[in-house]
């Protein structure tokens, strides 16, 4: 889901800590998806809050979000213009923007670049490796780091997990994703303007994009 071209230099990240990531699964105990559920301060069954919920949750008030049915297809637009659509599109960029379009390293007038979003909301640990109980797991594990707001299935192999940035600073955030790419998180979710799994959303399979784990008490 990579974005393109950036207008900062690309950030190079620790590899995977294959030892490391092991250890925190054996660690976890047994604790994978079903207890990543169990432990969700709200109970998320079939008529729990639906992507138009979530993301009134997620993003208060009616600011400007990039969303996508197709990664091709990003638009940037006033969250009030994306009522009733969001539970069929499959992306979203975790952060509000700042603008409806900005410019690329190139020139390009773009709805999705390093230009026209705002400052981090959200960071997105995304892993592709392992089982769902594995992921879960390391997720667990993180949690105790940082504050997880949200763990939804891609619809795919993988959980991704949303992790609340206010009140941290460049340096702890920075810190806190390095350690999790050391446990297998894909490193392209840091750029602040990458598309993500929407919550709730349909993914191109035609598969749910359920949510998990949800916990509002920290937004």
């Amino acid at each position: 889901m990579s974005d393109g071209p950036s207008t900062q230099p690309r950030r190079r990240w620790c590899g995977e800590d294959v030892p490391l990531r092991q250890k925190i699964i054996r660690a976890a105990d047994g604790a994978g998806a079903v207890e990543l559920w169990e432990r969700s301060p709200y109970r998320l069954l079939g008529d729990g809050p639906d992507s138009e919920e979530l993301v009134d949750m997620l993003f208060l008030g009616n600011p400007l979000l990039c969303v996508a049915s197709k990664l091709s297809d990003a638009r940037t637009a006033p969250r009030e213009q994306w009522r009733g659509k969001l539970s069929k599109c499959q992306f979203i960029v975790p952060s509000a923007m700042s603008a409806e379009t900005g410019l690329t390293q190139d020139g390009r007038t773009s709805a999705r670049c390093l230009d026209n979003v705002g400052p981090r909301q959200y960071l997105v640990v995304e892993q592709d490796a392992g089982s769902f109980d594995d992921q879960a797991g390391v997720l667990l594990h993180l949690a105790e780091k940082a504050p997880m707001v949200l763990v939804l299935h891609s619809g795919g192999k993988s959980l991704h997990a949303w992790f609340r940035c206010r009140g941290a600073s460049d340096e702890q955030l920075r810190a806190f994703f390095g350690y999790a790419v050391r446990l297998g998180a894909d490193p392209a979710t840091w750029t602040r303007c990458q598309l993500v799994r929407m919550p709730e959303g349909t993914r191109d399979n035609g598969a749910r994009q359920g949510v998990l784990y949800f916990n509002r008490e920290i937004l």
